[in-house]
C-alpha cells in the first residue's frame, strides 16, 4: 500500500422527494483510501453507505463535494472503476468464460487477449474448471466469483463492492472473504466494500470508515491496529488474535449508539 488513490472530499447527497420534500442521505463526509488497500464502509442501516459507494461509481451525482480518483474528479461511470453488486449479475445465456470476456469485448479487446485474461482471472477465483459452464449451473458463491472475475478482467484501478456476500450462506461468505484477501494480495486493485457485518469488516479491512445514523456522517475512521499492518487470510486465525475481540466490541458499541440515536 502506497499513497492515497481515492479521496472523498466533503461529500453530501440530498434526494428530492415528492411534494417538494428533501432527504439528506450523506452529510459532509471526507476520507482517503490508499492504493491497493481494502477500505470497508460500515454503519447502521440507512446511514448512506451504499449512496457513498454509488457516488464513487459515478452512478449518483453528489449534491456537494467530490470523489477524486488518481487526481481526477468522478463525473460518471468509468473504466477506472468496477462495481460488484449483491445481486448476481451474470448473463445466463453466456458461458462463464464468455461472461468474464463480455466487458473486454465491448471495449474492443481482441479475442486472444480476452481469452487469456479471462482464464487468468478465472484461475484467480478458482473457476477455471467451470469456464464452459453456464451461470444457472453454479452455486450462488460461484456466480459471485464470476462477477468478481469479470470486473477484475477489465483492469479497474478501484473495485467497488456493495454487500457482495450478503445473500450467501455463512460458510460460503467466509470463503469469499478469504478469496478477496487473496485477490488483494495478488493484484494492485484498491477495494471499497460496503457491509453491515462486523466480522466481515474486521476480517477484510485495512481501514474501516464508520458512518453515523441518517444522515450519514463520518463518525470514526478505524485502522485495525491488532493486524500490525498485515492482512490475515485465515478466518480461524484472525478471530483468535489479541485485539480482535476488543475491536468487535468497539464496533458493536458504535452500532448500538447509532441505533439509540435513530430512535
Amino acid at each position: 500500500m502506497s499513497g492515497t488513490q481515492l479521496e472523498v472530499r466533503d461529500l453530501s447527497k440530498t434526494f428530492v422527494l415528492g411534494g417538494g420534500k428533501t432527504l439528506q442521505a450523506v452529510d459532509s463526509v471526507s476520507f482517503g483510501v490508499d492504493q491497493n488497500s481494502i477500505c470497508v464502509l460500515l454503519g447502521p442501516s440507512g446511514c448512506g453507505k451504499s449512496t457513498v459507494l454509488r457516488m464513487m461509481a459515478g452512478l449518483e451525482t453528489p449534491t456537494s463535494g467530490a470523489v477524486v480518483i488518481g487526481g481526477k474528479t468522478v463525473t460518471g461511470p468509468g473504466q477506472d472503476r468496477g462495481m460488484v453488486f449483491q445481486a448476481y449479475t451474470s448473463f445466463d445465456w453466456l458461458s462463464v468464460r464468455k461472461n468474464v470476456e463480455f466487458g473486454m469485448k465491448v471495449n474492443g479487446v481482441d479475442a486472444a487477449k480476452r481469452r487469456e485474461r479471462a482464464d487468468h482471472f478465472l484461475g484467480l477465483v478458482g473457476l477455471i474448471k467451470f469456464a464452459e459452464a453456464y451461470p444457472s449451473q453454479l452455486s450462488g458463491g460461484m456466480r459471485q466469483r464470476v462477477a468478481i472475475a469479470r470486473t477484475l478482467a477489465n483492469d479497474p484501478e478501484v473495485l467497488l463492492m456493495d454487500e457482495p456476500f450478503g445473500a450467501l450462506d455463512a460458510e460460503t461468505r467466509w470463503l469469499m472473504q478469504e478469496l478477496m484477501i487473496d485477490v488483494a494480495e495478488k493484484t494492485d486493485t484498491t477495494m471499497v466494500i460496503v457491509t453491515h457485518d462486523l466480522e466481515e469488516a474486521i476480517f477484510l479491512a485495512d481501514k474501516i470508515i464508520f458512518l453515523s445514523s441518517h444522515p450519514g456522517r463520518l463518525k470514526e475512521e478505524i485502522i485495525p491496529a491488532f493486524k500490525g499492518g498485515k492482512r490475515i487470510g485465515d478466518k480461524e486465525h484472525i478471530i483468535r488474535m489479541d485485539g480482535y475481540s476488543e475491536l468487535e466490541e468497539k464496533l458493536m458499541r458504535l452500532m448500538r449508539e447509532e441505533g439509540h440515536r435513530r430512535t
